[in-house]
């Protein structure tokens, strides 16, 4: 059992090794954006719970949408991907490394911190406003950097 185990331990290791190489710079953004849509989910069932509003349909639909972040996560990969070998094909040589899929992650960890206050208002918990008004500048700010760069793109 105990060479059961270790071969266990090898191949969850190999295999984050293998998806630390490929995702490179979006390891750790994407680490960020799951622990906090776990926060955010947790901090969303107390809040429900709280208000009396808690039901296993509800929780469904929040692990769904959850799931379909990452799923807007991949297609901002695959965009990234899409363009990189256009202009490959074309015999532009630059190399975009997950440019939309950077937006997209910092814009959903922005929108998950939202929602993370929101609950802990909810809850009960004091949100300072300096700090809320601070994420929602941050989220105006992806948006609109975004927004030029599309802009700039036409």
């Amino acid at each position: 059992m105990n060479e059961s185990v270790s071969m266990l331990k090898l191949t969850i290791i190999t295999a984050l090794g293998v998806i630390a190489a490929y995702f490179n710079a979006l390891l750790i953004p994407i680490a960020v954006l799951v622990a906090v849509m776990v926060i955010d989910y947790i901090s969303g069932m107390v809040s429900a719970k709280k208000t009396g509003e808690l039901s296993s349909r509800l929780g469904v639909i929040g692990i769904l949408k959850k799931v379909g972040y990452l799923a807007l996560v991949a297609v901002g990969m695959v965009v990234d991907y899409l363009i990189s070998s256009a202009l490959t094909q074309v015999g532009i040589n630059i190399q975009i490394n997950y440019c939309f899929a950077m937006i997209i992650v910092i814009w959903l960890i922005v929108n998950e911190l939202i929602s993370i206050l929101e609950n802990l208002g909810e809850i009960g918990v004091p949100i300072p406003e300096f700090l809320r008004k601070s994420i929602h500048k941050i989220k105006d700010g992806v948006e609109n950097k975004a927004g030029e760069d599309d802009d700039h793109a036409t």
